[in-house]
């Protein structure tokens, strides 16, 4: 089946997109969708809502998950917010997983969740899970829908590792040079992956995003590892040509069909 049949019949690809406050959630949206504008809010039954009143009610704590964000430059994806578990909300978890629950088992393909991105900020002093993140990873099942682990702001491990080598007597030029890979090295052992391996629940994948907010931040590695964890190859192909950032991945599975 062609894309385009793909998408009569599916419609659009659906994310849930769940992190803390200031995980960098909204500026990744942003890059999968090629613009820097601001993202138009639809509640379930369509109806775009005023970001003014979104704002004000975000500001009481309130927080619709069931809202869709659409971006004018790819309507193709539809994305649903989750605002995270970092005050450890049980009303909030047992929200998303509901919301999961219902959209993994809804009779249309249009409707259900395709894929879960998890956010985790690598830029705040922990640097790692906190309990209300932890227990989606042991008591949400998610069926079907693959989960991934972004690990953003990964650049900040960066800084981390030059001070490191700094502090060895490297200098400046060539620990700015090292300390990527350095930060990588480290991170693979790290106890973020160690929890992720022993976990019920485990992600399908994890991946680790460097300056996203810069203007030439490259997200291939997010497009890639997302294609890669569909098994549905409808969705695959719909997510492939729905994306428009990575020429070579839609050349890539257009070979491989």
């Amino acid at each position: 089946m062609d894309s385009s049949k793909i998408r009569e019949k599916i419609g659009r690809f659906r994310i849930l997109v769940i992190g803390r406050a200031n995980a960098g959630k909204t500026t990744i949206l942003q890059r999968i969708c090629n613009t820097r504008d601001k993202p138009k809010i639809f509640n379930n039954a369509g109806k775009e809502i005023d970001l003014t009143v979104l704002t004000a009610s975000k500001e009481r704590g309130e927080h619709e998950i069931e809202n869709e964000m659409v971006f004018e430059s790819n309507p193709g994806f539809v994305f649903h917010d989750s605002r995270g578990f970092e005050a450890g909300s049980k009303d909030e978890f047992d929200k998303v997983k509901a919301f999961i629950t219902d959209r993994s088992t809804q009779a249309k393909i249009a409707k259900r969740l395709h894929v879960i991105w998890f956010c985790i900020p690598m830029d705040e002093a922990c640097r790692s899970f906190t309990a209300g993140e932890e227990k989606f990873f042991t008591e949400c099942d998610t069926a079907s829908i693959p989960v991934i682990v972004l690990f953003t702001k990964f650049d900040a491990l960066y800084g981390i590792e030059f001070r490191k080598l700094i502090d060895t007597g490297t200098s400046r030029k060539d620990a700015k040079q090292q300390a990527p890979r350095r930060a990588e090295e480290t991170f693979t052992d790290g106890p973020q992956l160690q929890y992720l391996k022993n976990v019920r629940w485990p992600p399908k994948c994890h991946v680790c995003l460097p300056y996203m907010n810069k203007g030439d931040a490259d997200c291939s590695v997010l497009i890639e590892q997302t294609a890669g964890a569909l098994d549905d190859e409808a969705l695959k192909q719909l997510f492939v040509s729905t994306q428009q950032t990575n020429l070579e991945i839609c050349m890539k599975y257009a070979i491989q069909r």
